[in-house]
């Protein structure tokens, strides 16, 4: 059990009987009436994210998460087979526990498995990836006002919008939230 004043980014809760993550939180001390504290949680499930308010000093179940680096190896199926470091242990981890960030998942990656009870949670990737280029058409030059962009096959099969100047065997930095181009690697 943790009191409203132990509360951090990050901590996971245990609120009728589902996990949620504290993304952001403020305690409000409003002059007139009682504290509270004002946070935005996260489904760790289905990352639906909701507002929710606690009066300050009350006390909110905690769940025990795990997170632990690990090491992608290989796709099997429909499961991704994840290595723990510390211990040899192999995980597999289904492709709807890994959600969207798969698509960047290359295999030696070492990724943030997150772990309740047992099973696996979810999987978080390195915020920026560097990932080469296997196809892209030549960008082809025309008046235009702003920079366009084109398509490009990373190695990993994923697609993404890059500038018309990349082209196939470039290595790409990516960010694996959204997808967006960063900029190119100099090797």
């Amino acid at each position: 059990m943790a009191s409203t004043s132990d509360f951090k980014n990050g901590l996971v809760l245990n609120i009728e009987g589902q996990l949620w993550n504290i993304i952001e939180f403020q305690h409000v001390k409003p002059g007139k009436g009682p504290a509270f504290v004002r946070t935005k949680l996260k489904n760790v499930l289905s990352g639906k994210v909701v507002d929710k308010t606690f009066n300050a000093g009350v006390k909110v179940e905690v769940a025990t998460v795990d997170r632990r680096d690990m090491t992608y190896l290989y796709h099997d199926g429909s499961d991704y087979v994840f290595m723990d470091g510390d211990t040899y242990d192999q995980h597999s981890i289904s492709e709807a526990t890994i959600g969207d960030s798969a698509r960047f998942l290359l295999e030696n990656m070492t990724a943030q498995v997150a772990i309740h009870d047992g099973a696996p949670l979810y999987v978080e990737l390195p915020v920026t990836v560097e990932l080469e280029v296997k196809h892209t058409d030549p960008g082809l030059q025309g008046d235009r006002s702003t920079g366009g962009t084109k398509p490009a096959t990373l190695e990993t099969g994923a697609e993404v919008q890059v500038p018309l100047f990349i082209n196939t065997g470039d290595k790409l930095k990516i960010d694996s939230r959204d997808g967006n181009y960063l900029g190119r690697v100099n090797s």
